[in-house]
Order: C-alpha cells, then sequence, then structure tokens
C-alpha cells in the first residue's frame, strides 16, 4: 500500500475533471478511475482485450479488474481469464464516509456530512455470493482497498427533503486507509473474529463483527461453501458453526 502515490493520482484525475467539467458535471466513475491508476501506474496496460474481453488492467502476466457492484456480470470474463492467468478483483470498500447532497437546478453542493455508516469488509460478500463457485479457484484473488470519500448525491428523491430514494451521482476518494487482501482460502480465516467463542451462531457472528444478520447470513454462507468453516450441532433452532482445522 502507498497511501502517497494514491494521494496523488486522486489529486490529477480530480483536479482535472473539475478543470476541465466542474464538480457538477462529473459524469466518469472517480473511484474506479483512480484506482484504475493506482494498480497499473502505466497506461499502456490499461484497456486491454484479452481473450475475446477488454480487461480493465493488463500487465502481460496478471489481470486485475476493479468492480464496484454487479460481480454478476463478471462470470463471462472469469470463464474466459481464470483458465489462463492470475486475476485480481478489486472491491473498494468505503470505511469513512461523507455525504455531500447536490442540487441538480442550481448545481449548489451542501457541506460534507459524515455518514454514520462504517464499511466493512464483511459487506463485499453480498457481491462475492454471485460468484462463489469461483472463489475456490487458484488463480483468482481479491483485494479490499479501505477508502476515505466522498459522495455525492443528487437531491432526487421521492421524500420531501428528496434525500430518500436519492441518486448516487459520484464517490471521490480522499485517501487509502488500508488493504485487505485474499489470495487463497486459508486467507478468508482472517474474517473470523478474534476471541469469539465456537461454535458460534450466525447472531453472535454478527454482534462480534457489528454487522445485520442479512450480511452476516451471507458471509456464513460463503465461508461453509468454501469450507473454512463447517456447521455443528444445533443450538435451539439455529446453527452453529466452527473453524475448520487444518492439517
Amino acid at each position: 500500500m502507498d497511501a502517497k502515490r494514491f494521494e496523488e493520482i486522486r489529486n490529477n484525475i480530480v483536479g482535472a475533471k473539475r478543470v476541465r467539467q466542474g464538480i457538477g458535471t462529473l459524469q466518469e466513475k472517480t473511484v474506479h478511475a483512480v484506482l484504475k491508476d493506482y494498480y497499473a501506474p502505466d497506461k499502456d496496460m490499461q484497456e486491454i482485450r484479452v481473450s475475446g474481453y477488454v480487461a480493465d488492467i493488463y500487465t502481460g502476466g496478471e489481470i486485475i479488474e476493479i468492480q464496484t457492484s454487479n460481480f454478476h456480470t463478471l462470470r463471462g470474463k472469469l470463464d474466459a481469464f481464470l483458465p489462463n492467468y492470475p486475476v485480481t478483483l478489486v472491491y473498494p470498500i468505503p470505511k469513512i464516509k461523507y455525504l455531500i447532497w447536490m442540487d441538480e437546478e442550481t448545481g449548489k453542493c451542501s457541506k460534507p456530512r459524515k455518514s454514520n455508516a462504517k464499511g466493512s469488509v464483511y459487506r463485499a460478500f453480498y457481491e462475492l455470493y454471485k460468484i462463489k463457485p469461483y472463489l475456490s479457484d487458484e488463480n483468482l484473488h481479491l483485494c479490499f482497498p479501505l477508502l476515505e470519500l466522498e459522495e455525492y448525491r443528487l437531491l432526487n428523491g421521492w421524500s420531501r427533503d428528496r434525500k430518500r430514494g436519492s441518486q448516487r451521482f459520484d464517490r471521490i476518494p480522499a485517501a487509502l486507509l488500508g488493504e485487505v487482501r485474499i489470495d487463497d482460502i486459508s486467507d478468508y480465516a482472517q474474517l473470523i473474529p478474534e476471541g469469539i467463542e465456537e461454535p458460534f451462531t450466525v447472531q453472535e457472528f454478527g454482534k462480534a463483527v457489528g454487522q445485520q444478520r442479512k450480511i452476516v447470513a451471507k458471509v456464513i454462507h460463503v465461508l461453509h461453501y468454501l469450507h473454512v468453516i463447517e456447521r455443528c450441532e444445533n443450538r435451539g433452532r439455529a446453527y452453529t458453526y466452527r473453524t475448520v482445522k487444518k492439517g
């Protein structure tokens, strides 16, 4: 991780876009653009056709795909890439987020307000669930950059204050705070909360990591699918799980 280089790339991209267009007309997905330059500083590596698909980054030996949502759309690429290349999926996590509201008519923006919601790698499992048959492939690697970012939203929702049901316009990264990487199945074990008593239930896991049940259910499902955890005896009507011991 190189936080200083990330900041320089961020300033170059955001500064150039604002000079050229103004914040009110930002259209390109800025998070995607910044991460693409960060993970492939040589632009000759970007947007390369490989095996019938355009890869975000192709280094000559490795493919890097930056995806912010809709992992189900990656299945075709993964089918084409994984038999021949190591593939790293980069999925940004907004660890700290500031909300900025934009008025479409005036172009005015509100002052940034820090969101109470804190991003977590566990939330990525909503997307990982969509490609779970590929997660055990030894050529597939995952990278979760933890970001501080500003999220611009349009005041076009259905509520009186026009915020509920509003459209997200763009996300501007402010800083790279860290990375979580998963290079093989054993790395998923780092997601088991330290000190949790085993066997544990979905509810106990959720309490330990501070996530809602619907998110934790996806995490548990994927970890069980990958044989990182195994199901034990029921505790009342709840399943319990424990870490699979290797060796």
